[in-house]
């Protein structure tokens, strides 16, 4: 919802879209549950995903401890599985060791937290308390299911066997050729929100920020121009990468993003259990920040800042403010934006023109989370809301920004103030990148 509708909307309508945003995100961690047997659900497909089960439990469990406990002042369900449920206890590697609750158990329990966090929702006064004002806790909730849905979108990603998802083909690229760069002004820009309602701590408040003019590439960096970095020897090649970059790469033997495979007749990759050739148009995805980064030094390049991409994906040169979104202030629409796995892949460059920014950077929401050279920080004036583990502790030089969502993203967990993050190794994650480079004097 936007800031001024959301100031008009009374209690009735806000419960009816906190409930619809629940709603679709369950439909989604069902679908995603139900896609595999019990077998499947309990397996921990990788060492750095949890089994499916546990994040499933663990949805209901976060649902119970903020809607049903916080919110509602009910009686706990399960007191006895926070601990296990609890992502800060246990590393990921670990929880197929726990006592988790069967598949069975697990559905029954996320169904009975529905059925209280809904009782709440109906009864509960949305104001009087910051958790409760604009249906925040229901927004949070909804945005954390949908996170996890993504997460384990990527466990399915990692997962060995016949494929058991199926979704439409993307739209194509629309007819006509797309500049490869284009030019955002330098100057100052609102950054972050104080005012969107669903907004999580880490994106407010709102502050001014300057940058200098810069060129961004108007589509994330495709396939086909990756492979050409691997096909000249770029990994191969150390005065591209960073020192952590190449220490990384040898030490791990990385020769191409995660899932591709070269053949003789060029590079292949496997997608949710289907091996294909890669699509030379689509936006590379499933590379660390370290071969973003290295992608970017051989072209010439360099990734952008968070503050730039923001600047390239909500200011407005004509009116001088900041949007919600690049298209303007409404919601995603399916002519805006690859979200919500609608498609199981990022759709061909310029393949959403009506998604464009207003200096003609497209695809900046949706396809692939694109990596920033930024560490994670607080915004000037930050608060931990409403609680410290959400983002203050992952504060630091340790991990890198990510923005935009990816075509695993819903669109209730993205905005153009939403901010990711992820450790630069890590490459099972729907992640890709775009370039920049600095104007020139007199360009901007």
């Amino acid at each position: 919802m936007t800031t001024t509708e959301s100031k008009d909307l009374g209690a009735e309508e806000l419960r009816a879209r906190a409930a619809e945003a629940l709603t679709r995100a369950r439909a989604r961690s069902d679908a995603l549950t139900d896609a595999v047997d019990d077998e499947d659900l309990i397996r921990q497909h990788s060492k750095l995903m949890s089994p499916l089960v546990w994040d499933l439990a663990h949805i209901g469990s976060q649902e119970e401890l903020w809607l049903v406990r916080d919110v509602g002042g009910r009686e706990p369900l399960r007191p006895d599985i926070d601990d296990i449920y609890d992502a800060f206890q246990h590393a990921r590697a670990d929880r197929p060791a726990l006592p988790l609750l069967s598949p069975a158990e697990a559905r029954s329990y996320v169904r009975e937290v529905r059925e209280k966090a809904f009782d709440v929702l109906e009864r509960v006064p949305l104001g009087g308390r910051r958790l409760t004002e604009q249906a925040f806790a229901f927004g949070m909730v909804t945005q954390h299911e949908q996170q996890h849905d993504e997460t384990m979108l990527a466990t399915h990603q990692l997962r060995q066997g016949d494929p058991v998802l199926h979704a439409p083909e993307p739209p194509p690229a629309r007819p006509g050729t797309l500049p490869a760069e284009v030019l955002v002004p330098g100057g100052a820009f609102t950054m972050g929100t104080s005012a969107e309602p669903w907004a999580l701590d880490n994106e407010r408040p709102a502050h001014e920020i300057a940058v200098d003019a810069y060129w961004m590439d108007t589509t994330p960096v495709t396939s086909g121009a990756y492979a050409g970095f691997l096909d000249s020897g770029g990994y191969d090649d150390e005065r591209w990468w960073s020192p952590a970059g190449w220490a990384y790469r040898t030490g791990n033997g990385i020769t191409a993003p995660r899932f591709w495979k070269r053949e003789q007749d060029g590079w292949w990759r496997t997608r949710f259990g289907v091996y294909e050739r890669i699509t030379a148009a689509e936006p590379v995805v499933h590379v660390s920040f370290f071969e973003a980064e290295a992608y970017a030094a051989w072209a010439g390049r360099r990734l952008p800042t968070e503050a730039e991409w923001e600047k390239a994906a909500r200011f407005d040169p004509a009116s001088g403010r900041s949007r919600r979104f690049p298209w303007g202030d409404e919601e995603p629409g399916a002519e805006h934006a690859n979200l919500g796995q609608r498609h199981l892949r990022p759709a061909p460059a310029g393949a959403y023109p009506a998604g464009a920014s207003p200096t003609g950077v497209h695809q900046l929401i949706g396809d692939v989370w694109e990596w920033t050279s930024t560490d994670l920080h607080g915004y000037p004036g930050f608060a931990a809301f409403p609680y410290q583990e959400y983002s203050e502790v992952f504060f630091g030089p340790e991990y890198k920004v990510l923005r935009g969502g990816s075509f695993g993203t819903d669109a209730a967990a993205i905005r153009g103030t939403f901010r990711n993050w992820d450790y630069p190794i890590r490459r099972q994650i729907f992640a890709g990148f775009r370039t920049a480079r600095d104007a020139g004097p007199g360009e901007g």
